[in-house]
């Protein structure tokens, strides 16, 4: 298991396309990922709509959790994501 706290760059945090990118990024890898915002439940984040629920600003930190082999290039990746802003 891979850990790994971001801060969100986004302008516009975790709306619904990058979120949908998140999630799709998170389910292709084939592993178990979970996104928390602060002390929050954990969301799947391969769910979009787990993802947009989290309530993600720009400058708010998340954890990531990764399970499985390859976690810690799957984390790189999803960490890279959430700390660039692609808009």
């Amino acid at each position: 298991m891979a850990t790994r706290t971001v801060t969100i760059a986004a302008s516009h945090g975790l709306h619904a396309r990058p979120a949908k990118l998140f999630a799709e990024a998170a389910k292709n890898s084939g592993l178990d990922v979970t996104v928390a915002k602060g002390d929050g439940k954990p969301a799947n984040a391969a769910s979009i709509l787990g993802v947009i629920a989290l309530g993600a600003n720009q400058g708010d930190e998340v954890t990531l959790t990764v399970e499985g082999d390859g976690a810690e290039t799957v984390l790189d990746q999803l960490a890279g994501m959430l700390e660039t802003d692609a808009e």
